[in-house]
């Protein structure tokens, strides 16, 4: 099994890179969007956290640049009926920390925003993953709590943001301003947050 890769960046597209080692062979690698995005300039050296997917008609490697990406993508390959592009899918729609928290909340609304992620398929992601990701979730931080903070993230949410998005925000507002902020100035200055 492939469990890291390092060599040289010769291609990188949102969806996938090629990395040439140093013994000369080339590997195609598919990524999430939040890789891409981290990835350095072309020539340079890269190295990728990869899972290697053997299925009976294909043979996929996925590449992450934090351990705790890796994980996420094999939990999610561990919920009936997700596959490995649905699984990249939900990657690359959401960040890593803000799919797990969707997940762990329940927030079927977020994970059925993501394409090819229907009701019952973000209802069954939820329930069967929901207890195995809190460790990975808790990284991005608690739930948010106390009436103040619900309201603000119902407010946000209300405005079109995603609940994990709104938590962020909140939660964010919170470490800033103190936990002791009315709901009106939470939602001020999340809104000012999400917006920077």
């Amino acid at each position: 099994m492939i469990s890291r890769l390092r060599g040289t960046l010769l291609r990188r597209d949102p969806d996938r890179v090629e990395v040439m080692t140093a013994g000369g062979v080339g590997y195609e690698v598919a990524i999430p969007l939040s890789v891409f995005e981290k990835l350095p300039r072309l020539g340079d050296e890269v190295e990728l956290l990869t899972e290697h997917v053997v299925r009976e008609d294909d043979v996929m490697l996925f590449g992450f640049l934090e351990q705790g990406e890796r994980e996420l993508f094999g939990r999610l390959l561990g919920a009936s009926g997700v596959g490995p592009r649905l699984a990249l899918s939900l990657m690359s729609a959401l960040a890593p920390r803000a799919l797990a928290r969707a997940i762990v909340d329940k927030d079927v609304a977020t994970l059925v925003r993501v394409p090819g992620v229907g009701r019952k398929t973000a209802e069954r992601i939820a329930l069967e993953l929901g207890d195995k990701l809190e460790g990975l979730a808790l990284r991005a931080g608690p739930p948010v709590k106390g009436a103040a903070a619900k309201e603000a993230v119902s407010a946000l949410v209300a405005l079109g943001y995603s609940s994990a998005d709104a938590s962020t925000a909140v939660r964010r507002s919170i470490e800033e301003g103190g936990p002791e902020e009315d709901a009106k100035a939470l939602i001020r200055k999340a809104l000012a947050l999400a917006s920077g």
